[in-house]
């Protein structure tokens, strides 16, 4: 199957699982018996929470060994928009035990895959989650939104324009509140705001040697907020 028909055939599932869990727009299901069956946690483990969509989740299908064996929990969904994992945030993170929550989420919204979201709307969201997060002791890591130079389902939506300045955005209201900022675009970018081909299929979602260059940036990031 080629590229093209891969992503376009992805894309109409996805549309017809929304439709199928019209009633369940957040999916609470994705993850709840998983979340039931939690293992508790050793003596001084701290759980780490992986909040996202598609390129979260892809972490864990690409690189599964990187999670063995430690306190990380993975609750990325494939589509979802920050108001989507807003809804969901207290099931999937603070129900859990996190003790820190690393949010990587924007792309989907800058595509408007639940409808048109301006860059305001997308960080305002994000800070609703970092706020309950930070009520509830729960420290937080916000991740830079990932280089896209286009959307192959969904061309024309300038992500290359609107990510730089939705990352300015999330950077600029983690530095003021103190909350920590990753900034895995840098190590990702092209030069022209766009994935470097190795670490891509499609330009959007990341291969394993992706993955590879963000984990060593992300353990360092654990080390200050989880001294």
């Amino acid at each position: 199957m080629k590229r093209k028909e891969r992503l376009l055939m992805l894309f109409f599932m996805s549309l017809l699982m929304t439709q199928l869990h019209a009633q369940d727009w957040p999916n609470f299901n994705a993850f709840k018996a998983a979340n039931a069956a939690l293992p508790p946690l050793e003596e001084a483990q701290q759980r780490v929470v992986f909040m996202g969509n598609s390129i979260t989740i892809g972490w864990l299908d690409s690189h599964p060994e990187f999670f063995e064996n430690k306190p990380y929990v993975n609750r990325g969904i494939s589509g979802q928009t920050t108001p989507q994992m807003l809804v969901r945030f207290r099931t999937d993170v603070l129900a859990i035990d996190a003790a820190a929550v690393v949010i990587l989420a924007g792309t989907n919204d800058i595509a408007g895959n639940t409808g048109p979201s301006t860059l305001e709307m997308i960080l305002d969201n994000i800070k609703s989650m970092t706020e309950i997060a930070q009520a509830n002791d729960v420290k937080v890591i916000l991740c830079s939104v990932l280089p896209a130079y286009d959307y192959p389902w969904r061309p024309g939506m300038d992500p290359h324009i609107k990510i730089p300045k939705l990352n300015a955005m999330i950077k600029d209201y983690a530095e003021k509140n103190n909350v920590f900022y990753l900034d895995y675009f840098s190590a990702l970018e092209d030069g022209n705001n766009g994935l470097i081909p190795s670490y891509t299929d499609d330009g959007v979602h990341l291969t394993r040697a992706g993955y590879e260059v963000m984990e060593p940036l992300l353990e360092n990031a654990l080390k200050v907020v989880l001294p």
